[in-house]
């Protein structure tokens, strides 16, 4: 198959580039998991917990690796099957990625640990170092594990739901409407 040019960018500012090659929520999420959950096949990308459809995960894996973020390599057990592993483009987010992990966690409800966060903040040069050396050394033991989805705001929980009515209440016309409707004669 032949590989398909990547389109001209819209802008010459490096965060609209970024932003063409990262602009879904799923791209990021792939870099991720290759980067620090260690998973390498298409089945541990679909069931990681993310609920990506089938053809949007095969679309985002080929664009990333036209980008040249990622590469598919015959897998060592079972040359028929490939893995994925991140270029030196892709580790080259470790960075982007950590701060992104940090703020998101400081700033919006999630349920990574607070612990969890607090090191990840005090050892940023520690966290990368390991990231590169796991990716140098192809280790795809996880370094961040999988967070359940975040509890239900007490906004929400606390929330009444609207009482539900049988029949929808019909909306009266008012007379200077209904004139207006009329045909003349």
């Amino acid at each position: 198959m032949a590989k398909k040019t990547i389109a001209a960018p819209r802008s010459g500012c490096p965060l609209s580039v970024s932003l063409e090659r990262f602009g879904d929520r799923w791209s990021l999420l792939i870099v991720r998991d290759l980067m620090v959950r260690g998973y390498r096949t298409f089945s541990e990308f679909q069931h990681s917990g993310e609920g990506i459809a089938t053809n949007i995960l095969s679309d985002r894996l080929r664009k990333l690796e036209e980008a040249g973020i990622l590469t598919t390599e015959p897998s060592e057990e079972d040359g028929r099957s490939g893995h994925y592993r991140l270029t030196r483009k892709g580790i080259a987010l470790a960075p982007v990625l950590l701060e992104l992990l940090i703020w998101s966690a400081r700033h919006e409800e999630t349920a990574a640990p607070c612990s969890f966060i607090d090191h990840m903040d005090r050892s940023r040069e520690a966290v990368l170092a390991e990231v590169y050396r796991r990716w140098e050394q192809r280790d795809s033991t996880p370094l961040m594990p999988p967070f359940a989805a975040p509890a239900q705001s007490l906004r929400t929980v606390t929330a009444k739901p609207a009482p539900r009515t049988a029949k929808p209440a019909r909306r009266s016309v008012k007379p200077a409407a209904r004139s207006a409707r009329k045909s003349p004669r």
